[in-house]
């Protein structure tokens, strides 16, 4: 059992995975605008902003216990799956593929999250 105010070592890697995240899909849509063509697709430059934003936010309620990280961490596991999908499609390019692999590690680790009891 936890103390009060402490994270659970899930919650913690939650976190950092999060954060890793949100860090990786703001510098990718930097790298994406400086290449342009297919990489500012709407659907990617979206898929890029909606991830960065949610893990920002997922992040910052787990830090502060909201009641509703939980509910968060649900979403955020859709929204970063999505990301990763959209980057690995272009796998080829290096840093697609690793905002892709940072995002479906938050999307693993958010789905633990969502699944633990209250």
């Amino acid at each position: 059992m936890r103390k009060e105010g402490q994270l659970s070592p899930e919650m913690q890697k939650c976190i950092d995975a999060c954060m890793e995240s949100h860090s990786l899909c703001e510098q990718t849509m930097t790298y994406c605008l400086q290449q342009g063509g297919q990489h500012v697709d709407r659907t990617m430059m979206g898929a890029l902003m909606d991830c960065s934003d949610i893990t920002r936010l997922c992040a910052d309620m787990m830090m502060r216990q909201s009641p509703m990280a939980m509910e968060m961490a649900k979403m955020c596991a859709q929204v970063t799956a999505k990301c990763a999908e959209a980057c690995m499609s272009m796998s080829s390019d290096p840093m697609m593929k690793r905002c892709g692999e940072a995002c479906k590690a938050c999307s693993e680790a958010c789905r633990v999250m969502a699944a633990m009891p209250a």
